[in-house]
C-alpha cells in the first residue's frame, strides 16, 4: 500500500491556505490489520483491513472546521479542502481555537520509542496461535463451551503536518492473543477471559498459558452467590483496578476544569491520595501501548507525575483548554481524523506499593475481591461513584466463595484518600495499576 508521504500532506496544507484558511493541519493515518477468530476448534472469522485516511482541520480567523475522507486522489483532496474552508466560515467563533504555539512544537529527530515490529505473521500462524489459546482453555476442568480464541496483528502509520511548521511521523505495530470460554455446573454458567496485546510479537505471553488462565477464571466463578448488603474492605484486582482510577483522568482534564464540571476543580496542588501514592504518565515508554514521540497537535510531550506522594500536581491539557485556563499545554492533545483534538493520557501507571494481593487480603481480614466491573456510574460534579461487579468474598485473608450481582459505591475523593496500592503491577495496556485496597466501601447485595 502506497504511503501518504509528507509532501502530500504539505500540499494539502498549502492548498487550504490558498483556499482562504488562515491556518491548517493535515493528518494521515494508514492501517493494516489481520485478525483471526476460531471457535470450538473451527475457523470462524478472518478479518483483514487496509485503510488510508486523511483528516484536515482549518481555521478562518477563530472559526474552525475538520473534515476527513479515505479517498486521497487529487480531486477528492481538493473537494475536502473546499468543504473544510466553507464549513469553517459558517462555524461559530472559538476564542480559544488555534494551532499549537510554535515554541511548543516538537523538533526532530524524534526519539525512537521502539514501537514498530516489522514481523508480519501469516494468517495460518495467527490461526495456530488462536487455536492453541482456545484448546488450552477448553481443556481446563469444568469448561463446557467456548466463545472463541483470537489472534491479530496490526501496523499503523501516523503523520501530522501543520502550517505552523510542524511535520512528524511515527509507526507502530500491535499483536494480540486472547481466549474466552464458558464453565458450566448444572444450570449455572460463567464465562472467563484472558488476553494480551503488545507492540512486539516476541513480547506476547505463551498462547497456551493465556488459554489456561481464561479457563481457570471461568471455572473459579462457578457457584457464585449473592450476599447481603454490607460495608466491608474491598480489593480491586490489578486487571480491573484502573476502572477506579479512570474517572480521575476525566476530572483533571483541561476541558472538564474549564467547564467547571469536575469534582476535583478546586483540588490542584492538594493531597488527594494518601502519602506514598504516585501516578505517572509517560509517552516515551519503550514499546508502550500508549507511546508517541509527540502529541496530536505536534507538541513536544514528556513524562509527568500527575499524583506525587498523593498530591495532584497538574491538569492535563491540549492547546485549547490551556488557553481557556490561562496555562500552557501539557502535551496531552489526542485526536482521531475528524473533530478537534481532545485530551488523553499515554502510558498511565499507578506505581506499585509493597504488599502482595494476598498480603492485602490478610491485612483486611475479610471483604470483597473484585475481579470484574461493569456499568459504572459517576456524578462528574460530586465524585459520587458506583459500579456493578463480581468477584470473591474472602475471610481470614483466604478466598471463601465467588459472589455476583453486587454493586459497590462511594465518593471518589473519599475512596482515593484511603486507597492502598498492592505490589502486583502488570503492564497489560496503556493504563495499568496494581491491586488496590479500600478499607471500607458500601456493598449493595440482595
Amino acid at each position: 500500500m502506497a504511503r501518504m508521504e509528507e509532501s502530500l500532506l504539505a500540499d494539502v496544507v498549502a492548498a487550504a491556505l490558498k483556499a482562504g484558511a488562515d491556518a491548517a493541519e493535515a493528518v494521515g493515518a494508514e492501517r493494516r490489520a489481520l485478525g483471526i477468530n476460531v471457535r470450538l476448534g473451527e475457523l470462524e472469522e478472518v478479518e483483514r483491513e487496509e485503510s488510508r485516511d486523511l483528516g484536515v482541520r482549518v481555521f478562518v480567523g477563530q472559526r474552525q472546521a475538520t473534515v476527513s475522507g479515505s479517498d486521497i486522489s487529487a480531486e477528492a483532496r481538493a473537494k475536502l479542502i473546499e468543504r473544510a474552508v466553507a464549513m469553517a466560515r459558517l462555524a461559530p467563533e472559538d476564542p480559544y481555537g488555534g494551532l499549537a504555539p510554535k515554541d511548543r512544537l516538537a523538533q526532530g529527530p524524534f526519539a525512537d520509542l521502539d514501537l514498530y515490529d516489522p514481523t508480519e505473521p501469516t494468517p495460518e500462524s495467527l490461526e495456530e496461535v488462536a487455536r492453541i489459546a482456545e484448546d488450552a482453555a477448553r481443556a481446563m476442568p469444568r469448561i463446557t463451551n467456548s466463545e472463541g480464541g483470537s489472534a491479530s496483528n496490526s501496523s499503523t502509520h501516523w503523520r501530522l503536518v501543520t502550517s505552523g511548521g510542524f511535520s512528524g511521523v511515527y509507526r507502530a505495530s500491535g499483536f494480540s492473543v486472547g481466549a474466552s470460554v464458558v464453565a458450566g455446573d448444572g444450570e449455572a454458567m460463567e464465562s472467563g477471559y484472558d488476553g494480551r496485546s503488545t507492540r512486539y510479537r516476541a513480547d506476547l505471553p505463551d498462547a497456551h498459558a493465556i488459554g489456561q488462565e481464561a479457563g481457570r477464571r471461568a471455572a473459579a466463578r462457578l457457584g457464585a452467590r449473592k450476599i447481603d448488603s454490607t460495608t466491608a474492605a474491598v480489593i480491586f484486582e490489578n486487571r480491573s483496578a484502573m476502572s477506579l482510577i479512570s474517572p480521575l483522568i476525566g476530572a483533571i482534564a483541561g476541558p472538564s476544569i474549564a467547564r467547571g464540571t469536575s469534582f476535583l476543580k478546586d483540588k490542584l496542588h492538594q493531597q488527594i491520595f494518601a502519602k506514598g501514592v504516585n501516578i505517572t504518565d509517560n509517552p516515551h515508554k519503550l514499546r508502550g501501548l500508549g507511546s508517541s514521540p509527540f502529541d496530536d497537535e505536534g507538541v513536544a510531550n514528556r513524562a509527568w507525575s500527575l499524583i506525587e506522594d498523593g498530591v495532584l500536581t497538574t491538569w492535563i491539557m491540549n492547546t485549547s483548554s490551556a488557553k481557556q485556563l490561562g496555562l500552557e499545554t501539557t502535551g496531552h492533545a489526542s485526536r482521531g481524523l475528524a473533530g478537534a483534538p481532545g485530551v488523553s493520557t499515554t502510558n498511565l501507571t499507578l506505581e506499585p506499593g509493597t504488599r502482595t494481593q494476598a498480603e492485602l487480603m490478610a491485612d483486611a481480614g475479610q471483604g470483597l475481591l473484585i475481579t470484574s466491573m461493569f456499568g459504572p456510574s459517576l456524578n462528574g460534579n460530586t465524585g459520587d461513584w458506583s459500579v456493578g461487579c463480581a468477584g470473591f468474598w474472602f475471610e481470614d485473608g483466604e478466598m471463601a466463595y465467588p459472589v455476583a450481582e453486587i454493586t459497590v459505591a462511594g465518593n471518589l475523593i473519599d475512596i482515593y484518600g484511603r486507597l492502598i496500592p498492592g505490589s502486583d503491577l502488570e503492564f497489560r495496556g496503556s493504563a495499568n495499576s496494581p491491586s488496590l485496597l479500600v478499607d471500607g466501601l458500601a456493598i449493595a447485595g440482595r
